[in-house]
This record gives structure tokens, C-alpha cells and sequence, in this order.
């Protein structure tokens, strides 16, 4: 039964990031990763005390900077 349910989480895929994978992705900081996820440019979920990142969200907006030059 556990087989089963962790192969269905997999073809779930992955809906969020956490801020150390933002902050991997993006090459920055942990506290410029803290300030991106406080200021509303992306959709933000506060899990207890963690927070996670709409996948969705974060690579909408860093294909709208890629396309713009970085802005």
C-alpha cells in the first residue's frame, strides 16, 4: 500500500518549491530568497512555518524576466 501511494505522489509531479530551491535556482541568497517570497511577486503558501512556492507561479514569472531581459 505504501508503493502505491508514493507512486502516486510521483506522477503528481512537483507543484512547489521550497525557498532553498528558489534560492538554488536563482543563484542568490538565502535573504534576497526570503525578500523575493515576501513581496508578493509569486504565489506564496505558508505550510507551519515553512513556506513553499507555487511551482506554477515562480516559472510563469522567471520565463516573463528571461524574456524581458532580466527586469
Amino acid at each position: 500500500m505504501i508503493a502505491e501511494q508514493t507512486g502516486a505522489r510521483k506522477s503528481v509531479g512537483k507543484r512547489t518549491y521550497s525557498v532553498e530551491e528558489v534560492r538554488e535556482i536563482l543563484g542568490i541568497s538565502r535573504r534576497k530568497a526570503y525578500d523575493l517570497c515576501n513581496s508578493d511577486i509569486f504565489k506564496v503558501i505558508r505550510v507551519g512555518r515553512a513556506l513553499r512556492i507555487s511551482k506554477a507561479s515562480f516559472d510563469h514569472w522567471l520565463d516573463g524576466c528571461e524574456q524581458n531581459g532580466g527586469e
